[in-house]
């Protein structure tokens, strides 16, 4: 059976944050990795070469596929900042229309810029994802 691509790695945060070439991009993903470690008090730690991850749970298929994934991730992407937020959380919905510019595509979540969304309702998220993650994976 295939083993994931995306685990979690030594890498450092703080060199990967300097490859993010854009300042602009840069400095909101920062302000982020910072928001959600202040409000779980989990440390961040790289997730394959692009991934920021935050805790870990094991899930196992049904198909015997099994692995370890992050509670909450988060990339820069060319046209982005994603968030790694999962497709199903208490409240996500409400707090989706809540959240300000974005666009959602499964479990992820696209925004260009920080000041485009509400700061309040995004830590409201992270947190009610990994709440659930936790629940569901008996972590």
């Amino acid at each position: 059976m295939a083993k994931n691509k995306t685990v979690e790695t030594k890498d450092s945060v703080a060199a990967f944050l300097l490859k993010i070439k854009d300042e602009k991009r840069r400095n909101d993903f920062s302000a982020i990795l910072n928001l959600v470690t202040k409000n779980t008090g989990i440390e961040p730690k790289m997730w394959g070469t692009a991934i920021v991850g935050f805790g870990s749970y094991h899930y196992k298929y049904e198909s015997g596929r099994e692995g370890d994934a992050t509670l909450f991730g988060m990339a820069s992407r060319a046209n982005s900042i994603t968030l790694y937020i999962g497709s199903e959380f208490e409240k996500r919905e409400e707090l989706l229309s809540k959240l300000g510019k974005h666009k959602a595509d499964g479990g992820c979540i696209h925004i260009q810029k920080l000041e485009d969304i509400d700061e309040t309702v995004l830590i409201k998220m992270v947190k009610n994802c990994i709440t659930y993650r936790k629940k569901q994976h008996a972590c």
